[in-house]
């Protein structure tokens, strides 16, 4: 079983705040279910200890995504794109995909919010990276880098993502999952351009 998820954020930093204000006074609709209590935030993994043991990790996803933006894409009902400049590998961008992929791969979980209750941006945030554009696709059960790409290439939103020539830098990072966890692998690829 594979699945993954795409989320694309192309506001200005300053809307953000505004953005989930709004969010939150909308309520939204209720669960009988209680809330999760929330989940210790993992220590952060090392950027060499989420690469699921492929070899290469950092060079071949770096060749894969800018030979993907130099071609240009068509992206389902995204539409078409043009080809987009290259974009740079970031560490702390990878420290951020890092810690959320080893998070959902330890809690058994698939989801762009962590268990605690933290999104993307603030994950990206705690890592120390100052953005003004910022994007994560998410994947699970992929066994290689050019399978996770190809999987969110065949995905409008998460090719959006990858031809989106509002981002400049990204990290990847891949956390193979336990004997109890849903999918063998579980991916984050966070995407940025520094304020």
């Amino acid at each position: 079983m594979k699945s993954s998820r795409a989320v694309a954020f192309r506001l200005p930093r300053a809307l953000v705040p505004l953005l989930f204000g709004l969010l939150a006074a909308c309520g939204g609709g209720g669960s009988s279910d209680p809330a999760p209590s929330p989940a210790p935030a993992p220590a952060p993994a090392a950027a060499g200890d989420a690469t699921c043991a492929l070899p290469d990790f950092s060079a071949s996803a770096l060749a894969r995504v800018n030979q993907v933006r130099a071609a240009g894409a068509t992206c389902g009902s995204r539409g078409t794109f043009a080809p987009a400049g290259a974009l740079t590998w970031n560490a702390r961008l990878t420290q951020a995909a890092a810690v959320h992929a080893l998070d959902m791969a330890t809690n058994n979980y698939f989801s762009h919010t962590s268990l605690d209750g933290r999104t993307f941006t603030q994950r990206i945030e705690a890592a120390g990276y100052q953005w003004s554009n910022a994007g994560e696709n998410i994947a699970a059960g992929q066994a290689t880098v050019n399978s996770v790409i190809d999987a969110w290439l065949a995905s409008p939103d998460h090719c959006a993502n990858l031809m989106n020539g509002a981002y400049t830098e990204f990290g990847l990072a891949c956390v193979a999952g336990g004997a109890s966890a849903t999918y063998a692998t579980y991916w984050a690829m966070e995407f940025g351009r520094p304020q």
